[in-house]
Formats: structure tokens, sequence, C-alpha cells
């Protein structure tokens, strides 16, 4: 049986909140992360996902974190694979955060998570480094792997190419519960992103492997 567990995905954007008291007026938000939404059409189905990430205007160190990742197969009535994420977010320094919450998935149904969050980003290149971890029994560990690559062609188009690895391992029977490679390649104009894509997916102990291969549509809203 499939474990769908996915962590905090994505993520298109770099956490701010330097504001000290007393300095409300000089240190502001670096930042209004867009609400980012992508569609995945492949050969064995079509894929999802919104990703949000705000911040208080009044207290710009807390936010909220929200993933919605829905995946159904063609041939088939009933979804099997989503996952919906939503956490309260603190931000320790530029780059680092900390982040609580819960996790709904059909196999676990809703489970109470922690998450830790290094990014680091740049007009070209955006990286991060994303461990999870349930906090319930027999918790799943997430350890997520992202980074893009946006070269500039013009003031309105880029190269976009995205690398995004995910391996879960569930601890209280110490096996190997999922893991994935998803590639992205193609061209940005504005806020819209389009071209080929793949994901790779390894379920359960035996490490099932399946394939999508197709297309992608992605949208950045402000």
């Amino acid at each position: 049986m499939r474990t769908y567990i996915k962590p905090l995905i994505a993520i298109i954007a770099i956490f701010s909140g330097l504001t000290v008291n007393g300095q409300n007026e000089d240190v502001m938000i670096e930042s209004n992360p867009p609400v980012f939404m992508e569609t995945f059409v492949g050969d064995d189905g079509l894929a999802f996902q919104m990703i949000l990430d705000k911040q208080l205007q009044s207290a710009p160190r807390f936010g909220f974190f929200s993933v919605t990742d829905l995946r159904p197969e063609w041939g088939k009535i009933q979804m099997e694979d989503y996952l919906v994420q939503g956490k309260l977010t603190y931000t320790i320094l530029r780059g680092i955060d900390l982040a609580a919450g819960f996790s709904w998935n059909p196999v676990d149904g809703i489970r109470p998570s922690a998450a830790a969050l290094f990014t680091y980003g740049n007009p070209q290149w955006f990286a991060l480094f994303n461990p999870r971890i349930d906090l319930s029994k027999n918790p799943n560990l997430d350890n997520l792997i992202l980074v893009e690559y946006k070269p500039e062609l013009s003031i309105k188009l880029s190269l976009y190419s995205r690398l995004q690895a995910l391996y879960v391992h569930t601890f209280g029977l110490d096996l190997h519960a999922r893991s994935y490679v998803l590639l992205r390649a193609g061209v940005t104009w504005k806020d819209l992103s389009f071209g080929p894509a793949v994901n790779f997916d390894w379920f359960g102990p035996d490490k099932v492997f399946k394939s999508n291969i197709g297309g992608f549509i992605a949208i950045n809203l402000f």
C-alpha cells in the first residue's frame, strides 16, 4: 500500500521577518510571497499544487504556510493521493524558520507535525532544505531538497528549471515510506512558467517505482 506522505513543497518564497520593536518603519517585510499554483498533466494522471506563504503585517516574524497537493489518476473515480498542510511559522533569522501545524493525507489522516525551513535565494537561484516530522506514534521523517535556476533572457522572459527530491522514512517501522524526484524545465514569461515535466516516485519498503511524464504550467498570483 502506498504511503502518501509529502512534505511542505515547495515552496517558492523566502521567509522574511527581521522587524525589531521600535524599528517597524525601518525594517519592513522584504517581500510579499505570491500564491503559487501549478498544474501538471502527464501520461499517468493529473497533479495540482497550491502553495500559500504569508506573514502577519503587525507581527512579521509570524506567518501562515499552507500546501494543497492533489494527484488524481486517469481512469480512477476516487482520488487516492492528496495532501493538505497548514502551519504557523516563526522566523528566527532570515532564511531560517520553524513551523508547526497539521498534515492530512488519505493513509494517516490528520497528524500534528513540526518542520524547519532553511532557504537561500537571489534573482537566479533558489534553494530549500525542509526537514519535517510527524508529532505522533510511528512518525514519518521527511527530508526535502529543492533547487530552482532561473537565468534571465530579457526583462519579461527567463529560463526555468527545478529539481525537487524527497525521502520519507518511517521511524517506528524503520522502513522507507516514500521518495521522489521531480524535474521541471521550461521558460517563465512574466508570472507564468511552462514546459516539459516528469515525476519519478518510489513507494513503500519495496520501493515500487512509478513515473508520470508530461508538461506543467505554473503561475504566481500576487
